[in-house]
């Protein structure tokens, strides 16, 4: 156990959820479903239980800072590593890598988004205990596969190879997010699996993985590493991590690598990046009409999603069929379900036309 550490990233501003989720008070810090805890506090809750609490990390942007401890208050300020600057996925598991390479060179590693949404955590649970054991012995970079129920173009998917190590098959392609037209071959086929964003491997592992296939990320990391888990790491951060490459793990290492490794799982996964996605796994009515924390009264509708922060306010919608309607704060959004991936745009339209405050 003392080996093993969870990375949680939590940097992200999520404006696919927009209105709901704002660059001040991003996705991973809401309550979408009434449960009394955030999709972080969520994702810490379930790590915690098979996870030595002093192990876990919380990644995220600075402007978070705040959020992140009122809402942990079990980490301590080191298990909080601040980016200065947004750059996906690769530059933020390296920047945990070294940090916890400082603290234990043997340590095995799992990573996970905060935004998931898990409904066997148990299953879960054992899978993740299951990767760590495979990855401590094995220098394998692992990744957890979903079988797809519909072609999504907003995942990975991952092609499982005919080479196995008792649970874990060897990938043979990893394709990060294919167009509509692609991810429906995938469906199709049946051999592809949706990558769950859920990452497991030794730090040595994934360190030598960046020094083969981005060395922009590691030759930057190196100028540091003696500084990592001491005083002066922060301002090294502060001073170099803008520097990195703006990349994806997906697209810097896991489609090139060639010790990928996958465990097929079942635990009840939805990666609540979209409305849509929230809206697969909501409770419905006869109509298939989703209502989340709201009063709604719906004529000759069907397939809508309906949410709004404000418990109080009833909303009435006649004649809408697969839509998206959200009102947070000083936004209301009422959009085609079929057209979500729109969403950014019209954030950053709506911030052109109007300012900063709809963001």
């Amino acid at each position: 156990m003392k080996d093993n550490y969870c990375v949680i990233m939590g940097g992200g501003i999520g404006s696919r959820f927009w209105p709901f989720s704002r660059e001040t008070y991003p996705k991973q810090f809401l309550d979408f479903f009434g449960s009394g805890r955030s999709l972080l506090q969520q994702t810490f809750d379930r790590f915690a239980k098979i996870i030595p609490v002093e192990n876990i990390y919380v990644v995220t942007n600075e402007l978070y800072a705040s959020l992140v401890k009122e809402q942990l208050p079990e980490l301590r300020e080191k298990q909080i590593l601040l980016e200065p600057a947004r750059r996906n996925t690769a530059p933020c598991i390296a920047y945990a890598s070294y940090h916890i390479k400082a603290c234990n060179p043997n340590a095995n590693i799992v990573v996970a988004p905060s935004d998931h949404l898990i409904l066997k955590e148990d299953v879960f649970q054992q899978n993740v205990v299951k990767g760590l054991e495979f990855v401590k012995e094995n220098r394998a970079l692992v990744t957890l596969g979903i079988k797809p129920s519909r072609p999504e173009t907003s995942y990975g998917y991952i092609q499982s190879g005919d080479t196995a190590l008792g649970e874990f098959s060897k990938v043979k392609t990893f394709t990060e997010k294919p167009d509509l037209k692609l991810a429906q071959v995938f469906y199709n086929s049946g051999e592809f699996f949706w990558n769950s964003g859920l990452f497991l491997w030794n730090v040595g592992s994934i360190l030598d993985a960046f020094n083969q296939f981005l060395p922009d990320i590691s030759t930057r990391f190196d100028l540091g590493k003696d500084v990592f888990n001491t005083p002066e790491e922060y301002a090294f951060i502060q001073e170099h991590f803008s520097y990195c490459p703006n990349i994806s793990i997906d697209y810097g290492i896991m489609e090139k690598a060639d010790n990928v490794y996958m465990m097929c799982a079942d635990f009840g996964w939805a990666d609540l990046g979209t409305w849509g996605s929230l809206y697969d796994i909501a409770q419905k009515d006869e109509q298939h009409n989703a209502m989340l924390k709201s009063k709604a009264m719906l004529y000759e509708s069907s397939g809508n999603i309906i949410a709004t922060d404000n418990p109080d306010r009833l909303v009435v919608v006649q004649g809408l069929n697969d839509y998206i309607v959200a009102e947070s704060g000083n936004a209301l959004l009422i959009c085609k379900k079929e057209d979500e991936q729109r969403i950014k745009q019209f954030v950053a339209d709506a911030q052109l036309q109007f300012g900063k405050t709809f963001s």
